[in-house]
């Protein structure tokens, strides 16, 4: 897995402290992307919170996250959470270590006192001491909160005095990208009020035993119902325990609302959300513990198309902080078809550019801290792809085709649309964890074959 090292720098620490009108939450940023360009220490928000305990409990669930490794629990993870600022609320958004598990905190409009956000996308420093300090929060007295840093600290900034080196793995990059995709396919299937969600998640087993078929949930009721045999409106649940960060916010829950695609018999991935007073927490977990989102090849499809790299340019000239992107208004402003339009996005998703909300269901804008293309260029299959065109392992025989690969010959059929190989990839997922090497090798070989006739 290849890794690379980020250097978060922050002005000062992040701090919480108690002052003669209440508490003060100072959350310091990084480098990072707004409505005014790139600024190495942005500030995003100055208001009295709505619900400062819950919100409190909540970004320490989105850390608890950050820091997790559910699979193989030899390192913890590190990087601290990504904010972005929509002018109509923030969101605090987290991945784990092993990447099979995203968190992200909505503070709504209601949340914040309906004061509005700056525009953007930054990482906050979440340090130990304060965790701590969140973490003894009690009552629900008034408190401040200050993501960047103040207005006469802006202006006087003279250097970073505080950095943090970090492990950003491949893995996690694609992960942001390849959950984005995921949650586009979700619908809501359950709903409980919040004693019913307390009762049923407190309930929930701690672990899921090796080898065991995972957990799935159906709504049965105003209760859901766990099943080993899916039906409709099941959502899979694989390793419950991966769920553990919700119990932070679950006294202040006013519902859960569970989502997923529709169920086939084999594991999915499904994301839980908490509703809370002024904001909501989600979680969404891998189809197993031990495989992390960025294996599933999701976004493979768009990120081997031409086309789609000509059209995430010309989308993200349109994009501007929207909390809610509209494909149809893009489609529209942009002269292209739907189907583009989402190839598009989901290309500028690995780019962490945009993001899903399943609440909302609709793609929201940020600009995540990190180099743009960089989990395209280290995407495994992809890579493997371009180098089996341009070797020149690809034969086209009308619908068929042949690749040779390590020594083998597959055969990559296509039938109404959709592409079938005969190699061990695509025999165990049936397309379920995007193409295989050789589909995608001759998906590109095709699309040149096509030019250079045109031509």
């Amino acid at each position: 897995m290849t890794r690379s090292v980020q250097t978060l720098a922050y002005a000062h620490p992040s701090f919480l402290e108690s002052t003669a009108s209440g508490r003060l939450l100072c959350l310091e940023t990084a480098g990072g992307l707004t409505s005014r360009g790139a600024e190495a220490h942005p500030r995003f928000f100055a208001g009295f919170l709505a619900a400062p305990q819950i919100a409190a409990r909540g970004l320490l669930a989105v850390a608890d996250v950050a820091r997790a490794r559910y699979h193989q629990r030899t390192r913890p993870g590190s990087l601290d959470p990504v904010v972005t600022g929509n002018g109509d609320r923030l969101r605090f958004e987290s991945f784990s270590g092993c990447g099979g598990v995203y968190a992200r905190l909505d503070v709504l409009d209601e949340g914040l006192g309906g004061v509005e956000t700056g525009h953007g996308t930054t990482n906050v420093d979440v340090n130990d001491p304060l965790r701590e300090a969140l973490s003894r929060m009690t009552g629900d007295d008034p408190m401040h909160l200050r993501v960047g840093p103040d207005e006469m600290a802006v202006t006087t900034l003279g250097g970073s005095v505080v950095e943090k080196r970090v492990p950003l793995p491949d893995r996690w990059l694609g992960g942001f990208a390849e959950a984005q995709v995921a949650s586009a396919g979700f619908d809501l299937r359950a709903e409980l009020t919040g004693s019913e969600a307390v009762r049923f998640l407190r309930g929930l087993p701690r672990s899921q035993s090796r080898g065991r078929a995972p957990l799935w949930v159906v709504q049965s009721g105003r209760t859901l119902r766990p099943t080993l045999r899916p039906g409709a409106g099941a959502v899979c649940l694989p390793g419950p325990e991966r769920l553990v960060a919700l119990e932070r916010v679950l006294r202040f829950a006013t519902g859960l609302r569970v989502y997923g695609p529709a169920a086939d018999g084999l594991p999915t991935a499904g994301a839980w959300e908490v509703a809370l007073p002024g904001m909501r927490l989600t979680l969404t977990l891998s189809p197993d513990p031990a495989r992390g989102f960025s294996g599933e090849g999701g976004v493979l499809e768009a990120l081997a198309t031409d086309d789609a790299a000509a059209d995430a340019e010309l989308i993200s000239v349109l994009l501007a902080w929207e909390p809610r992107i509209d494909p149809a208004e893009l489609a529209e402003q942009s002269g292209l078809t739907g189907e583009r339009v989402r190839s598009a996005l989901t290309r500028l998703g690995t780019a962490g550019r945009v993001g899903y909300d399943v609440a909302d269901a609709a793609y929201f804008h940020r600009e995540l801290p990190y180099e743009a293309d960089r989990a395209e260029r280290h995407n495994p299959r992809l890579v493997s792809a371009r180098r089996l065109a341009e070797e020149g392992a690809v034969s086209l025989d009308g619908e068929l085709a042949a690749v040779v690969s390590g020594g083998r010959r597959y055969r990559v059929r296509v039938t109404d649309g959709v592409q079938s190989c005969t190699c061990a990839w695509w025999t165990d997922g049936r397309g379920r964890r995007g193409p295989c090497k050789h589909a995608l090798a001759v998906r590109m070989v095709r699309r040149g074959a096509v030019v250079a006739s045109a031509a």
